[in-house]
């Protein structure tokens, strides 16, 4: 199976790029699934249905977010009705909303998706190791299921391959997003589960982590309050993963980075 993940997608800018790229994407590469994590799409804060809807429209099967889920107060009484919509699996019980769907591809090939949220200087949730654990008795790779793809949305690098390491062998992959910088250590690890720290945005990075740079210079320097954040509005470059996976295993046998357009040198998978 051919895996696609783009990473959080933030304002105009980045949903503009994505949107674009994602029917040339599925086209060129192939894909059975394509996950997008749209935490930070409504500018740069939270999504909203009309959104979602666009994003399906252009070739997104599932959607994942994090931290910021709830930003925009409509999302709220929306996320129940839409099942492709997760938010973190480890939040609260009774919370709105879920953060494990199984979607079921055009060749009819299982994928569960799972959105998980990390704790170090992040919210103090449950568990997300034995969290993982409870949902890979449930979603068993190459069993009841042909793929698991993991999104960790997550602060640290610690927390991130120690959640991957965790999970290898179980999952075909792991991928860490929220940090919106994408990391250089693609890889298969040694059960043979692909994994990256974190997949970067969908967004312009002529910024500061997709904001626009001089509201946080600001801050940094002064120490003062400068106002609220707004989303950088510049070319946006495109940061996604692309994998795939053995048809017996359900485990990655090829993973690598994609990104287009903007400031970052581009990155295509090898014919």
């Amino acid at each position: 199976m051919r895996l696609l993940h783009l990473g959080d997608v933030l304002g105009q800018s980045g949903r503009k790029a994505a949107l674009e790229a994602l029917p040339m994407l599925r086209d060129r590469l192939s894909v059975d699934i394509a996950v997008v994590n749209v935490e930070n799409a409504a500018h740069g804060f939270g999504v909203t249905a009309k959104i979602c809807k666009e994003f399906y429209d252009a070739g997104a099967d599932v959607l994942t977010t994090g931290n910021h889920v709830w930003d925009q107060r409509e999302i709220i009484a929306y996320i129940d009705e839409d099942e492709k919509l997760l938010r973190p699996w480890n939040f609260p019980d009774g919370t709105p909303g879920n953060g494990d769907y199984v979607f079921k591809t055009k060749s009819g090939k299982k994928v569960c998706v799972i959105n998980m949220m990390g704790r170090l200087f992040m919210d103090p949730l449950s568990c997300p190791f034995q969290g993982a654990d409870k949902l890979f008795n449930k979603h068993k790779l190459g069993k009841n299921v042909d793929a698991v793809i993991v999104d960790f949305h997550a602060e640290t690098t610690s927390e991130k391959m120690a959640f991957g390491h965790h999970c290898d062998g179980r999952a075909s992959l792991v991928l860490g997003t929220h940090t919106h910088v994408p990391t250089a250590d693609a890889q298969i690890l040694p059960n043979g589960t692909g994994y990256q720290t974190d997949v970067g945005m969908c967004g312009d990075f002529d910024s500061v982590i997709g904001m626009k740079k001089e509201n946080s210079v600001r801050k940094f320097i002064t120490k003062m309050p400068s106002g609220r954040f707004e989303p950088a509005e510049g070319p946006a470059t495109v940061c996604g993963v692309y994998v795939e996976t053995d048809d017996k295993t359900g485990l990655a046998k090829r993973i690598e980075a994609v990104r287009i357009g903007g400031r970052l040198k581009g990155s295509w998978p090898s014919a």
